[in-house]
């Protein structure tokens, strides 16, 4: 495969080369398509993200109180988080490193028993589903967060930087835009235009993450993580977070 380069300059932070596969359109945007299809076995249908227990104290209850929740999520909060843990991986591997540390501090940063669990063991289905596109020998832990396996297998597979980053956040808000649409209940044609709306905000962010280091790690969705912490003692849910 040829590896073509292409430089960004930046205000922040100078000169980034992000590599991108000489079928970037194509075979690369095919991988990503099929990595985060709802139909990949990594069980993201099961979670709500504290979304659950947000509609039933009556925090989100329509279109506007549900883009607000996923806009603070992805500026500020745990969301945030994920795609500066993926940029840093990404990053990491590209150089040749191992994520070992990358990995200990995602799992320390997830809040709550249920967001644990949700990035753990997707992280873990995820890596799992994508050994067909293993593109070395080295093996991969079996347990790391949902954003760092996703990010370690797209480095190996040559998906520039910003593509893989901005195609996970679509994954991980569509996902909850689908969830809340059964949940509060919320028409199909509400959450299609939902997803409009997060597209500039997704750009907006995966250029931030991807000039990111893990000093930007931190969430101020305080409600949110307190949501996840109510939702495990929720008596009657439908998802697992």
């Amino acid at each position: 495969m040829m590896i073509m380069t292409i430089t960004i300059t930046t205000m922040i932070t100078g000169t980034i080369t992000t590599p991108m596969t000489d079928m970037g359109s194509n075979l690369a945007l095919l991988r990503l398509m099929t990595w985060l299809s709802p139909a990949f076995p990594v069980g993201a249908f099961s979670y709500s993200h504290g979304i659950e227990r947000a509609v039933h104290d009556g925090l989100i209850h329509d279109k506007i109180s549900l883009r607000d929740w996923l806009v603070d999520l992805l500026h500020h909060g745990s969301v945030w988080n994920d795609a500066v843990l993926f940029a840093a991986s990404w990053r990491a591997t590209n150089d040749g490193y191992a994520c070992e540390d990358i990995i200990t501090l995602g799992e320390a940063m997830a809040g709550s028993k249920e967001r644990h669990m949700e990035t753990m063991l997707q992280g873990s289905a995820f890596v799992q589903a994508a050994e067909h596109w293993q593109t070395d020998d080295l093996k991969l832990a079996n347990e790391m967060p949902y954003p760092v396996a996703v990010a370690v297998i797209a480095a190996r597979n040559g998906i520039a930087l910003e593509a893989g980053l901005a195609a996970f956040l679509h994954a991980v808000l569509s996902n909850l835009i689908q969830g809340s649409v059964r949940l509060i209940p919320l028409g199909q044609s509400h959450g299609v235009a939902l997803m409009v709306e997060m597209e500039q905000h997704i750009l907006t962010i995966t250029a931030r993450a991807a000039a990111s280091s893990l000093d930007d790690l931190g969430s101020a969705a305080i409600l949110s993580e307190i949501m996840a912490m109510q939702h495990e003692t929720q008596y009657s849910r439908i998802f697992r977070s």
